[in-house]
């Protein structure tokens, strides 16, 4: 730098440090100023102060230093040296949101400046632009830039305007050309020690991957990112905007709220970056908007859009502007002023190559056709209907919503079915990269307005059997296909085995009425490792094409009668299927069975404890109630042989043998009618090994085992020490019938950490998600086992949906707490009728009837139910 001295260069070493360890960087420059420098490697200090405040302290205090570092540079007579120092400032007054002094302080940057000097300024102003939102004027700036760095080959600055030119490109929609220069880029930090700006670099390269659609990728990357800064000890504002989108379009809007609302917070108590705040304000409301809180994401986007305006930055405000007209639009505000808001947001974004203009233009033609606006709203849809041929799985549903839209609005029936279907096609596809059962099931939210047209206008044709194919094209897809196996990750099975110890350890100490915080807190952390690394897995893609067919289910059907329960416009449509046809009745309000069903549930847990007596009339009578809301005219029709119901995921928890038509039939649940067939037309094991599992804590200490042991004779048991999860998972893999008598618990929170307790811990559906197949018929003893979590479109999480995918045909399961002592003849009766050759409905059907008369009894057995078909 020219008019540096050669006693200047350790302090100039201070610049580089800065991105490469910020915190020796800031130490340094502090015990520097105590010596009582000359003016130039001062203002060196003060530079490097006002970077580390800037980037991961107060912005205050950075404009301090920074000031104070540009007059030092102007006492020093060093041209270049002040250049350098004004863009810095210039960017932290635009971090401030003092857009118009951090230009300026820019302009006489540029004029300062020379040679190497002025390139590395032109640099940080095409950062600026983009912060600020003008791609163009970015583009340009780097393309001056580049030149000069690779000439002087200034690998470090070089490999910083690739990625920036990378960033920009990316918000152009332009992932080839960012990815070409992100590699390029990657290419330069191997030959760096920049740590930090290594872990931007692999920060940037997630949203890459994100951009191409491979999430898991992307999520892979950001936590690798995340490590690398923690070992710096710098806070990820950017990482966490960007993990945030990233997690939205997996479907996990409420996590991705949580997580940019505690970088608000955080950001606000250093006294950080308003255009930072700006961001994660814009992305809280995005989270907020998906998750259906509308009146948090109308907070959090009128904020944003101010302090956008406030900073100058048209390009972000109107992203924002976006988010708050669909904000407003999903609490119930409809009105002509909002179409044009709309249709003005899309025409700006589009002048910006934004890839969210189809979104804005969809936006304005559905507020469009709510008001009867149909030409109007033709006019928009037709623009958002351009993005369904190209571009990101987003996109292309985005455009294929607005077509099935146009063709609804045109009286297009045909049109609509076209259209859902080949945008339920993309999803499908897109799911099917996903290795996580988790993500592929939240994900399918992204369909459900989609499937929702195709049932209503399957209804409006009074069409029985398409409707019912509408109603499996989204129902329980998860189940269609198994799970990516997790690999063999090392990092991943020693967290399982650290998560059952602490998780052993944290309610030991509960039970003993002293938890311990510190213990709590850990199981807390393994937990996030452990999803984290599950979400890494890639799935096989494209999707393998694999479809329901009515006349398929039919003829398996025979003489028996499937019941599947679609919910269409609020209200459940009984669609019975057997003797070869599909007919459909009209129950009650989908809302009116949820609460009956809840007041059951509520019911049984009384009846479980002995003294509830009185309640069993009223239990009852709720149960005649649910049978007129869930099955209504189809009763009389239901034969005299097995059913099997299939519900949606509301309805999960209903007691369906509480049910006076049901209550003596042999009747099985299943997820989905697809599930059914599948389960069907699975075959057993050839081995057909028996394994009976007995957890500790029981209150009857699983009392049924020893004599199931002596009843199947050659059955392995694994009780004690033996019944710990390595030896149970060795045990279960492949076996013909699995019998756990263990305490289970349900996580709402966390469906997949839903547990059997075994005797070195819990026993996760993510263990389960391990076995090469599981076992072709399980039966779980204990409470709450059939108890799931219903998520994404009418998806299903929890133990008994994990293992459907995986090879297990039949499941028996209870959805509410039970009477342990109740469960031990219902048991034994249920293996009955097993040995005897019956299946697992049968079985459970011919056990209830010998129990005792009793309410505790009654409810134990109401509470039990068969899932599958084995």
């Amino acid at each position: 730098m020219r008019g540096v001295t050669a006693g200047s260069e350790p302090a100039l070493q201070l610049l580089p440090l800065v991105f490469a360890d910020p915190g020796e960087a800031r130490a340094r420059a502090e015990l520097l100023l105590e010596s009582a420098p000359a003016p130039l490697p001062a203002s060196i200090a003060h530079q490097v102060l006002g970077i580390w405040q800037r980037d991961f302290g107060d912005l205050r205090i950075a404009l301090t230093h920074l000031r104070r570092a540009r007059d030092l540079a102007a006492r020093a007579d060093s041209a270049d040296r002040e250049a350098d120092v004004l863009a810095t400032l210039g960017v932290a007054l635009v971090h401030a949101g003092r857009t118009r002094q951090g230009l300026a302080s820019f302009e006489r940057g540029v004029s300062r400046g020379t040679g190497h000097t002025r390139a590395r300024v032109l640099y940080r102003r095409a950062y600026v632009w983009w912060v600020l939102g003008h791609h163009p004027e970015a583009l340009e700036d780097v393309r001056r830039a580049l030149p000069v760095l690779r000439q002087l080959r200034d690998d470090i600055w070089t490999a910083r305007a690739l990625t920036l030119r990378a960033t920009v490109h990316l918000a152009l929609g332009a992932v080839d050309r960012a990815d070409a220069d992100f590699t390029a880029a990657e290419r330069l930090w191997d030959t760096t020690g920049q740590e930090h700006d290594k872990a931007d670099a692999v920060e940037s390269r997630g949203l890459a991957a994100f951009r191409s659609g491979d999430i898991p990728l992307a999520l892979r990357l950001l936590d690798e990112a995340e490590e690398r800064y923690a070992k710096l000890g710098t806070p990820t504002y950017m990482l966490s905007v960007r993990r945030c989108e990233v997690l939205m379009a997996a479907g996990l809007a409420p996590e991705a709220l949580a997580e940019a609302d505690a970088a608000i917070a955080l950001l606000d108590r250093l006294g950080g970056q308003s255009t930072r705040k700006a961001e994660l304000l814009l992305a809280a409301a995005r989270a907020a908007r998906s998750a259906g809180d509308a009146h948090t994401a109308i907070a959090r986007a009128a904020v944003a859009v101010r302090l956008f305006a406030a900073q100058r930055r048209l390009w972000w405000e109107t992203h924002a502007r976006l988010v708050l007209i669909e904000a407003r639009v999903a609490a119930g505000r409809c009105s002509g002023r909002l179409v044009g808001d709309a249709a003005a947001v899309a025409e700006r974004l589009a002048s910006f190559g934004s890839p969210a203009a189809p979104e804005a233009s969809l936006l304005a033609g559905r507020i469009a056709l709510a008001l009867g606006w149909t030409a109007d709203a033709e006019r928009h849809l037709a623009v958002a209907a351009r993005s369904r041929r190209g571009g990101s799985p987003t996109a292309r549903m985005t455009g294929w919503a607005a077509q099935a839209l146009r063709a609804r609005a045109a009286g297009s029936r045909r049109g609509v079915l076209e259209a859902c279907r080949h945008g339920l096609d993309v999803l499908d596809d897109h799911r099917m990269t996903l290795g996580a059962s988790e993500l592929r099931a939240h994900v399918t939210a992204q369909g459900a307005e989609l499937a929702a047209l195709a049932q209503e206008v399957s209804l409006t044709d009074d069409r029985p059997r398409r409707l019912l194919e509408w109603s499996e094209r989204w129902r329980a897809t998860v189940l269609s296909t198994p799970p990516t196996r997790p690999p063999a990750d090392a990092t991943l099975l020693s967290g399982l085995t650290a998560y059952r110890e602490i998780a052993a350890r944290a309610e030991e100490s509960r039970m003993e009425g002293r938890p311990v915080p510190a213990l709590e807190r850990e199981q807390r952390r393994l937990e996030r490792e452990i999803r984290s690394r599950t979400r890494h897995i890639r799935g096989s893609a494209p999707h393998e094409g694999a479809r329901f067919e009515v006349p398929r289910l039919l003829d398996r059907l025979g003489e028996d009668r499937l019941v599947e329960l679609a919910v269409v416009q609020g209200r459940v449509h009984v669609l019975l299927c057997g003797r070869g046809r599909v007919r459909r009745f009209v129950g009650g309000p989908l809302a009116d069975a949820v609460a009956e069903a809840e007041y059951v549930q509520a019911g049984l847990r009384r009846l479980a404890h002995p003294g509830a007596e009185a309640r069993l009339p009223l239990v009852e009578a709720a149960g005649a109630r649910l049978q007129e809301l869930l099955l209504a005219g189809a009763v009389p029709h239901l034969g005299a042989g097995p059913v099997v119901i299939v519900p949606p995921g509301a309805l999960h928890r209903v007691p369906w043998a509480l049910l006076p038509a049901l209550r003596d039939r042999v009747l099985s649940v299943s997820p989905s009618a697809g599930s059914w067939l599948r389960a069907r037309e699975t075959e057993p094991p050839r081995d057909g090994r028996t394994v009976l599992v007995r957890g500790p804590g029981l209150a009857t200490g699983g009392a049924e085992v020893p004599e199931l042991a002596d009843r199947y004779g050659t059955a392995t048991v694994l009780e004690g020490d033996d019944a710990q999860v390595p030896r149970v998972l060795s045990e279960l893999d492949g076996a013909g019938l699995a019998h756990l008598a263990a305490h289970g618990t349900f996580r709402a929170d966390s469906p997949l950490f839903s547990a059997l307790r075994m005797s070195d811990g819990p026993l996760i559906v993510h263990d389960f998600e391990r076995l090469a197949r599981s076992p072709y018929r399980i039966i779980l003893s204990s409470c709450d086992t059939a108890r799931l979590a219903s998520v994404g479109a009418d998806e299903l999480l929890g133990l008994v949906t994990a293992l459907l995918p995986l090879g297990t045909a039949g499941v028996v399961a209870s959805s509410a707490p039970v009477n342990d002592a109740a469960v031990v003849p219902l048991m034994l009766a249920l293996h009955k009728g097993l040995t005897a050759g019956l299946s697992l409905a049968e079985s459970l059907r011919d056990a209830r009837t010998t129990l005792p008369s009793d309410t505790v009894h009654q409810a134990t057995g109401w509470a039990f139910a068969a899932f599958g078909a084995a």
